[in-house]
């Protein structure tokens, strides 16, 4: 299988770059101001089952035991470090709703531009779009938690993050955003 150069120049970038530290990103979490773009804890699988129901947990690839221990301690990790955390919002998948109720508890709040879109890619630039709109508008000195997918998030950044793995950005005072680091919990 061969990868397209530009996603191999996007990882060795990544790997490479130190402003990518887990240090400096969790001091911009402490500073605020910032957003925490989340893939939802570990749910064994690729997609959903062909018989997915949005209002039917039973019928999606949910989080393993692993992964509820995983989205727990992605809520220790924020309390331990002081990480001011003003507003949680995650798709409507539970996968990603279970992981932010875990981490954030009763802060977390369903957004549909964070749904997944991968059986539906037509969907996936007015999604990025809309998700794009919320982080260059975050203006707060708390954190903003996005919870999501790998399709999204890679949508986004030309990332592909590890299940549970944060990013880090700072939205720009003109538009855009910065990525501050990669977090893996």
């Amino acid at each position: 299988m061969r990868l397209p150069v530009a996603l191999v120049l996007i990882m060795l970038t990544s790997w490479a770059n130190p402003a990518w530290s887990s240090d400096e990103a969790w001091q911009a979490l402490r500073q605020g101001g910032t957003v925490a773009l989340f893939r939802h804890a570990r749910a064994p699988g690729t997609g959903d089952p062909a018989n997915f129901r949005l209002d039917d947990c039973s019928t999606q690839r949910n989080l393993s035991e692993e992964g509820r221990r995983q989205a727990q301690r992605i809520g220790d990790q924020f309390r331990t470090r002081q990480v001011p955390v003003e507003h949680v919002l995650s798709s409507r998948w539970c996968r990603a709703l279970d992981t932010a109720r875990l981490a954030f508890g009763g802060m977390t709040k369903p957004s549909p531009p964070l749904d997944s879109f991968f059986s539906g890619r037509d969907q996936e630039p007015a999604q990025t779009q809309a998700v794009r709109r919320i982080i260059e508008g975050w203006r707060s000195t708390g954190v903003l938690v996005l919870v999501t997918h790998q399709v999204n998030i890679t949508a986004l950044t030309g990332i592909f993050p590890s299940e549970g793995e944060m990013l880090v950005l700072r939205p720009r005072a003109g538009a855009g955003f910065d990525i501050v680091g990669r977090i893996g919990l």
